[in-house]
Order: C-alpha cells, then sequence, then structure tokens
C-alpha cells in the first residue's frame, strides 16, 4: 500500500501522506505512529520528486520562495499541536474533492497557459495557511497547495508538480521537527516502508516528470486529491 501511494501521488509531485494515513489506519497502526511515520515517508519521497521535477525544469523559483518562507515556520507550530479535526477535516475533504473535479474536467479542455503573479503578500499568507494546516495534519501540504495553483492558474500543470514537491520537502522537515519536539513513537518496520516508500516515488517520479502530458498529470492529480479527500471525511 505504501508503495502504491508513493507511486501515485509523486507522479504528480506529492509525497503521498495522505496514502500512508490512510494505509496505516486500515492496518490497524497506533494513531501516536502515524504522523511521524507520515512525515518521514514524505521527507523521503519528496526529495526523490523535487530533485526529478527540478531537473527537467518544472519549478519556479519565484513561485515557491514565498510559499516556503511562510509555511516553514507555521508547519512546526502546527507539528506540535494536536487539534480535534471534526470540523475542518469534511470542509478540507470537500475542498478537495471539488478540486479533483475541476483538475480531471480541464484535463479535456485545450491547455491555458498560467496567468499573471499574485501579489506576494498573497503568497505569503496562504503559505502561512497552508503551513499550518500541513503540520496539524501530518501531510506536506501539496494536496492544498496544488488546487491552489491550478485553480487561480498560478503556474503550468508540471511546473505545479515540482513546486508541490518542494513545499511537501521543507514543511514535511519543520512537521516532523515539531513533532519530534513531543517525543514521537516510530515503528520497528519503519526502514521496509521506507524501501517500498523509495522505490515507488522513483518510479512514480520518473514517469510524471518527463514521460507523462499534462493532460495525464491533471487526470492523476485528480485521483490523488480524491482519495486524499475521502480520507479526511472518512476520519473526521
Amino acid at each position: 500500500l505504501i508503495l502504491v501511494a508513493a507511486l501515485l501521488f509523486s507522479s504528480v509531485g506529492h509525497a503521498g501522506a495522505s496514502g500512508y494515513l490512510a494505509a496505516m489506519a486500515l492496518m490497524g497502526i497506533s494513531p501516536v505512529v502515524m504522523k511521524p511515520t507520515a512525515l518521514t515517508l514524505n521527507i523521503l519521497v519528496a526529495v526523490i520528486a523535487t530533485a526529478k521535477y527540478y531537473r527537467v525544469g518544472a519549478f519556479s523559483w519565484h513561485l515557491f520562495w514565498p510559499f516556503a518562507l511562510a509555511s516553514i515556520p507555521f508547519a512546526y507550530l502546527g507539528g506540535s499541536l494536536t487539534l480535534p479535526g471534526h470540523i475542518y477535516k469534511p470542509l478540507v475533504g470537500v475542498v478537495l474533492v471539488y478540486a479533483a473535479w475541476r483538475s480531471f474536467h480541464t484535463a479535456h479542455q485545450p491547455h491555458q497557459a498560467a496567468g499573471a503573479r499574485p501579489h506576494l503578500s498573497l503568497l505569503l499568507l496562504a503559505g502561512a495557511a497552508l503551513g499550518f494546516l500541513s503540520g496539524l495534519t501530518g501531510v506536506g501540504g501539496g494536496i492544498f497547495l496544488s488546487p491552489l495553483l491550478l485553480f487561480f492558474r498560478w503556474a503550468e500543470v508540471k511546473v505545479i508538480s515540482g513546486i508541490a514537491a518542494a513545499f511537501i520537502l521543507v514543511n514535511s522537515i519543520a512537521g516532523l521537527l515539531g513533532v519530534i519536539a513531543s517525543a514521537p513513537v516510530f515503528p520497528s518496520a519503519l526502514p521496509y516502508w521506507a524501501l517500498a516508500a523509495a522505490v515507488g516515488g522513483y518510479i512514480g517520479a520518473e514517469y510524471g516528470s518527463k514521460r507523462l502530458g499534462n493532460s495525464t498529470i491533471q487526470k492523476l492529480l485528480a485521483v490523488a486529491l480524491v482519495i486524499a479527500g475521502v480520507k479526511m471525511i472518512a476520519t473526521a
């Protein structure tokens, strides 16, 4: 399950935390283990995905750095907190499912170029909010950042995947550092899970960064967002 999650999510520039959390929940893993484990696997796959997308030019520094700058401290803060999710999880789940429908729908339409760059203050505000939410939920934030970039057409689809991968990397690191402050518990099988995630992440990022067209990436992104959205609604 971890290998499949890593393969699917890395194909669209994500690192798979939502998939890992769902797999661990399905297998009855203790909640205290799930968050630090998902963030650890996220870091590993995000490193691979970021490198793959960056090498093929699917990246934008001028969009990435404001998101990252604002999100890192808030991801650390969110990682150090435990907050009930019965209110925001269903709302976020509905938003993600809608974003999935929009992504799949636009995959059948002619390609649209990226629109104008948003104001710096808007990027910083969005980065802070997404970083905090990422730390709280134990995901890297790609499932929140990608639909935002898609909706406002702030970048082309493949560039969005590259930005999301790097965003997930820095937020997963910050979130894990926040979790570490509360003495997290890691499973003894983590090295084997990490190997499965690395294999899936490498294959998915290879295809996503080099061999798939934008239409296919958007369809895969829709699948990834549906999985994440349904999971968040189901666990509310």
